[in-house]
């Protein structure tokens, strides 16, 4: 509960993540039926780049802030940066959309968005944010019961975010339980999991839990900026699929390379994208 975004938003990680996400969303919404957008750590919806917090990391200028004022976008996040500069529209990176309003970006009329938060103060700004939309949900909510409250959806087809602060020292294995636990309730349904890369032999742990879990066709993506053995805090950072769309796999092999040459730090970056679990 003590975790505050605002101090990361816009960062490498959040890049990221939300280049994949977009990817999802948009594939979604290829076909006509609704779908249905969960996420379980929503935070506040929008971070103020020119705040306190932000300004005293500086953390967005080595993440969005490089990607911003592009004049040749690479393909690969066109997408994702017309969502960051529609919310900027005068032309200077000011704010930064937390992962609701990236989905909200790309949903239609007939889909719906379910946001869960649990830091009262994040929740009010959340519920702030979207309360003249009628197609989005604001609980506060533990995310982790928001996965049995809220699964499967009445739409059948959509996708859960899991995106948790991990400030708990076993947050991997409540992550883990949970994606096991929501799978069950809706086995058809597309996860996306983010997780730091701090510990490699945390992370390592993750992967074999889930590959032991009996959860079928989950994709990792990787981008590490800094060496394992580097003192920087977070290295790098994933993100599991579970039931990726199609071709989602070729995607990332094009996204991760673009991403890793515009963001790497001191020395090369290095990125994966692969089956954890094949079909």
């Amino acid at each position: 509960m003590n975790y505050r975004h605002a101090f990361h938003a816009g960062n490498f990680a959040d890049v990221f993540k939300h280049s994949i996400l977009v990817r999802v969303v948009k594939t979604l919404a290829v076909k006509d039926k609704p779908f249905c957008y969960l996420d379980t750590h929503a935070g506040s919806g929008r971070y103020d780049l020119a705040g306190d917090a932000a300004r005293k990391t500086g953390e967005y200028r080595a993440g969005v802030g490089r990607l911003f004022d592009l004049t040749d976008c690479p393909a690969e996040f066109s997408d994702y940066l017309a969502c960051v500069r529609a919310f900027n529209p005068h032309g200077t990176l000011r704010y930064y959309p937390g992962s609701p309003h990236f989905a909200k970006h790309f949903a239609r009329a007939q889909d719906r968005l379910v946001l869960c938060e649990l830091h009262p103060e994040a929740y009010a700004l959340l519920k702030q944010e979207f309360a003249r939309d009628a197609r989005v949900a604001v609980h506060l909510q533990d995310g982790y019961r928001a996965l049995k409250a809220f699964l499967p959806p009445t739409e059948r087809r959509g996708l859960v975010l899991i995106d948790p602060p991990y400030e708990a020292a076993d947050e991997f294995e409540r992550v883990a339980q949970a994606l096991a636990s929501a799978h069950v309730r809706w086995p058809s349904g597309i996860y996306a999991v983010w997780y730091p890369i701090k510990d490699a032999g945390a992370v390592a742990r993750f992967h074999r839990v889930i590959r032991e879990s009996g959860i079928r066709e989950v994709l990792l993506a990787e981008l590490r900026l800094y060496p394992d053995d580097s003192a920087i805090r977070m290295n790098g950072c994933g993100m599991l699929l579970v039931n990726p769309p199609w071709k989602t796999l070729e995607s990332l092999r094009c996204l991760l390379p673009v991403l890793a040459r515009l963001l790497r730090q001191d020395s090369d970056a290095s990125f994966r994208a692969e089956w954890l679990v094949p079909e």
